[in-house]
């Protein structure tokens, strides 16, 4: 059995194990598994949803999904707080596909929420977002199926609403939960899945997109005197629902 591992990722947490330096906050902090690999990075500055996995052919399946098109499997969702309230314009824009330096973005699924419509509790972001009185913040929930570099603020910017805090929320068919079963900021939990999940996935003996990374990741070289996991959730914590 493969494992999975969901991670809300704080903020200001690098997306790698490895420390530049000593005051670098990374996964090393969060997790002393050497087989574990990040499968989909986010930025230093965002928060939320990490996938890591100890099998080198699901971390191929879930960054490059074998099926092109708009697919549940190759879907990422983002809570993304704006400056200023969108236009019906700007909202069709984002939906459309903006020309962005490295070309035209696909159609994406935006919608403009209330707080009260956040799929999540938010919680207390550490430094919290640049606020100006005299300009309004939204919402917005935004799912695209790609992975251009910090897509989806330079999506927001281009339109004309600069991202002030961003989310991820969803990864294909995994998610934060919702408010009643939420994972909550620097917690984790472990899901192994079966033979059937994996094919499904598209790997596995039967499925002819499995990729030939089917070993499992080698021990990364870390340096010693990990943390105690003391940032970790029991692995026994409910699942979300997804």
């Amino acid at each position: 059995m493969a494992n999975v591992i969901l991670f809300n990722k704080p903020y200001g947490v690098h997306s790698q194990f490895r420390k530049d330096n000593d005051d670098m906050t990374t996964l090393a902090d969060f997790f002393v598994d050497k087989t574990l690999r990040v499968a989909g990075r986010l930025d230093k500055d965002s928060e939320g949803l990490l996938i890591l996995t100890d099998d080198g052919a699901l971390n191929h399946a879930i960054t490059t999904p074998p099926n092109k098109g708009n697919t549940k499997e190759q879907c990422k969702t983002y809570l993304v707080q704006v400056e200023n309230v969108p236009t019906a314009e700007q909202l069709h824009q984002l939906s459309s596909g903006v020309p962005l330096k490295d070309g035209k973005t696909l159609p994406a699924v935006v919608r403009h929420l209330s707080e009260d419509e956040l799929p999540i509790e938010l919680w207390q972001r550490n430094p919290p977002i640049r606020e100006r009185k005299s300009i309004p913040t939204s919402w917005l929930s935004m799912t695209i199926f790609e992975g251009k570099n910090r897509q989806v603020r330079r999506m927001v910017a281009h339109v004309g609403l600069p991202c002030l805090r961003l989310i991820r929320y969803q990864v294909g068919q995994w998610s934060l939960g919702d408010k009643a079963h939420q994972l909550g900021v620097g917690e984790h939990l472990r899901i192994q899945l079966s033979d059937d999940e994996l094919i499904k996935l598209g790997v596995g003996k039967n499925n002819p997109t499995k990729s030939p990374k089917t070993r499992k990741f080698p021990p990364k070289s870390t340096k010693p005197n990990h943390p105690k996991n003391r940032h970790h959730q029991s692995n026994n914590k409910k699942r979300p629902k997804f």
